[in-house]
């Protein structure tokens, strides 16, 4: 194996170790979050979009010059055959095919992780961002309702404080009180129902950016099925080759 598909394969090995442990179920969105809130990672993202447009671009590169490989061998292989040629030119063109179909599952693995890891990263960053606002969104549901209590327990002391009292003045006073205390209680209402539906709305996108990580998670397992299942087509082509 060349330098260039060896640092291929130990790309593509690494993707598959930075998405297993981003899959981890004991890690949290929000500790990643916090992870990638660290001054290195920082310095790191300025760079990140470029980094990825490069290495998209020479994947694909690679992708395609396995393709020609695979064209170019196969075709080789079929007009070799259908000559009749001796057993080890056979063998030469059989063993560049191989190599050739071994590169383009490389290349092709390698480009499909490496959108598969851009797009986890996204939806991790999403997520945790949808539980801090979650998180806020409670304690000011819990504040206010705390406040509209308080209110109310005033409005009826002042009520039962000054239900004995005869004295007109008084009781416009009171009344004028009262009225004031229902005016703030029915403004805090207002306040408690537009950050209900607020954190109501903010349940919802956690909960669609939960499916999307579900989804992506059942991808990901269909996709290293897939991976064993080539791998094992391979082995069994090594096998033979070496019989």
């Amino acid at each position: 194996m060349t330098f260039q598909w060896t640092a291929v394969a130990t790309f593509l090995y690494g993707e598959i170790g930075v998405i297993l442990v981003l899959c981890l179920p004991f890690i949290s969105p929000l500790r990643w979050q916090k992870i990638f809130m660290i001054p290195l990672w920082s310095k790191m993202a300025v760079f990140w979009n470029k980094m990825f447009l490069t290495i998209i671009v020479l994947l694909i590169v690679l992708f395609l010059d396995a393709v020609r490989e695979v064209r170019k061998y196969s075709s080789i292989h079929v007009n070799e055959k259908a000559a009749n040629v001796n057993t080890n030119a056979f063998d030469h063109i059989q063993m560049k095919l191989f190599r050739s179909q071994r590169n383009l599952y490389l290349s092709g693995f390698s480009l499909f992780l490496w959108l598969v890891l851009r797009r986890t990263v996204t939806l991790l960053t999403q997520l945790a961002k949808g539980m801090t606002s979650h998180a806020a969104l409670e304690t000011q549901v819990n504040d206010a309702t705390e406040a509209a209590r308080k209110y109310m327990a005033e409005n009826e002391r002042l009520q039962e404080a000054l239900s004995g009292k005869e004295s007109s003045k008084k009781k416009e006073s009171v009344g004028a009180t009262d009225e004031k205390l229902k005016k703030e209680v029915e403004h805090l209402k207002a306040e408690l129902q537009k950050t209900s539906d607020a954190l109501n709305k903010a349940n919802n996108e956690v909960i669609a950016v939960k499916k999307q990580s579900e989804g992506l998670k059942r991808e990901y397992n269909h996709l290293m099925k897939e991976y064993e299942s080539l791998q094992a087509n391979l082995n069994e082509a090594e096998d033979k080759k070496d019989l």
